[in-house]
């Protein structure tokens, strides 16, 4: 299992919008954050070491409605 965070970009109003939408139908996603800064959304994601990870952005989120741009960061090492 791997973890990505996904930073969402909305059009103006639609970041509850958009949580929501992803939190309901996109199966990987775990938890969606409202932050401050360029974006408008962090979502935490987890993929299946095969997934390929270009594909399910491109896909699963790049397609939900009212996104307009998106920044993926993938990690390393989880430390606790």
């Amino acid at each position: 299992m791997k973890t990505i965070f996904i930073m969402v970009k909305c059009e103006l109003g639609k970041a509850y919008v958009v949580a929501n939408e992803a939190v309901v139908s996109v199966e990987n996603v775990s938890e969606v954050y409202s932050i401050s800064g360029k974006y408008d959304l962090m979502m935490k994601c987890y993929l299946d070491d095969d997934q390929d990870t270009g594909h399910f952005v491109n896909e699963q989120i790049q397609t939900l409605p009212h996104i307009k741009d998106t920044f993926t960061m993938i990690t390393f090492k989880a430390f606790s």
